[in-house]
């Protein structure tokens, strides 16, 4: 090796030894470890006893458990070594010991032939100052930021803190599913002989098909609409239901609607650079916000507005906790008029991940029989899983969702 802290060491023999040594310690070091170590001193020889520590520590350790074991062997090998004779590897010393193996102080193995660390060649390995006590540790890993707010409650939550909530919503909506549409496109290895732009070539060639064209059909983005319920009773959900919708608005060209008494049309101003100017003029475009709720009446003006068309083969987010001051039978005639419309309906629901949560209020039971699903929306953790839910609607072998089992329908 070139000169360093193991000048003249057989590299393979000393991983071999070492990873035995930590091995009786406890340490789980198998033979990809060893011989991640030996590739790691041929790549670097180790010039230093602090390079050395972590060659070893990145190469043969790979549970936290061990690095007490791992730093205990360290230090019993290389804490003030004794010299090694410089005696033929043939021989033995006076008292027995083969002068092959490095003794190792508090080492009860060695005291027969092969107790120590063997080395091929002289001198011995030993550092030329020691700088164990100096080894940089890892730190310690903590949990992120968004992990501790993963369980909070959105009304335990600053302003600062909803809109970092709302960044990660933006991160974590990637993709999102498409639709089969009627129109095709030449695309090769398509199954569909596309026979007009086959023959149009085929005149190229005396009329003879040289060139077969190939056509499959076209795929757009499944379209999706999100109405958020801006009512007094959903004053602490509002703000980050609207991040959420923002991160549909910019990644998958959604349609975002507002409701309390009135319908409010919010989908160009969350389409803002800035999150949080976004929700600040969508907040201020809301002139009802945290007043009553009326589902029925807003359900039904955006059915009959010129906006209805969005609605026909998407994806209806809802998020509302289903209190709502219109009659519940109003709700289930135009939840119905809107399941025949739409792709899927998906209900939002801050109280449903709650222990014991039934569907009682007048205006959820209603609705329930009309959702293909009705989703948790109370942490930030739950939002993280309804934009995945969204984003997997549609299913592969063309089946819809289970359809939810409708409670009894109680009105409050």
């Amino acid at each position: 090796m070139s000169p360093g802290v193991l000048r003249g060491v057989d590299r393979a023999a000393f991983a071999v030894a070492f990873a035995g040594r930590l091995r009786r310690a406890g340490v789980a070091a198998g033979l990809t470890d060893v011989d991640d170590f030996v590739r790691a001193l041929a790549a670097s020889p180790p010039d230093s006893m602090s390079s050395l520590y972590w060659a070893a520590r990145i190469s043969l350790v790979r549970r936290h458990t061990d690095l007490a074991a791992f730093d205990r062997v360290f230090a019993t090998i290389f804490t003030d070594p004794p010299p090694l004779p410089r005696a033929s590897r043939s021989t033995s010393t006076t008292d027995g010991r083969d002068d092959r193996y490095v003794r190792v102080p508090g080492d009860s193995d060695a005291s027969g032939s092969g107790g120590g660390l063997p080395w091929a060649t002289l001198p011995p390995a030993v550092a030329e100052s020691p700088e164990r006590d100096t080894a940089l540790r890892l730190p310690e890993r903590r949990p992120s930021a968004l992990t501790g707010l993963a369980d909070r409650p959105f009304d335990h939550l600053d302003p600062a803190q909803v809109t970092q909530l709302g960044d990660a919503l933006r991160a974590a909506v990637v993709g999102w599913p498409t639709r089969r549409t009627r129109r095709h496109a030449i695309a090769t290895g398509g199954a569909r002989l596309a026979l007009r732009q086959t023959i149009a070539r085929a005149r190229r060639t005396g009329w003879e098909p040289v060139e077969v064209v190939r056509e499959r059909p076209k795929r757009r983005p499944r379209r999706i609409v999100l109405l958020c319920d801006v009512s007094e009773s959903m004053r602490a959900q509002a703000t980050a239901y609207l991040h959420l919708m923002r991160a549909f608005a910019v990644v998958a060209d959604a349609e975002v609607f507002a409701f309390a008494t009135t319908l409010t049309r919010l989908t160009v101003l969350l389409r803002h650079t800035s999150a949080g100017e976004a929700v600040a003029q969508a907040s201020a475009a809301v002139t009802d916000r945290y007043g009553g709720t009326r589902i029925a009446t807003n359900l039904r003006a955006l059915l009959t507005s010129h906006h209805a068309e969005a609605v026909r083969g998407a994806v209806v987010v809802i998020g509302s906790d289903g209190w709502d001051s219109d009659p519940p039978d109003d709700l289930a005639a135009v939840m119905a008029r809107l399941s025949r419309r739409a792709y899927r309906i998906v209900w939002l629901n801050p109280r449903a991940g709650a222990p014991g949560f039934a569907p009682r209020v007048g205006g959820m039971a209603a609705a329930l029989p009309y959702c293909d699903r009705m989703l948790p929306a109370g942490t930030f953790q739950d939002l993280l899983v309804v934009a995945r839910q969204l984003q997997s609607v549609t299913c592969t072998d063309g089946r819809k969702w289970p359809t939810l089992t409708p409670a009894p329908r109680i009105i409050a």
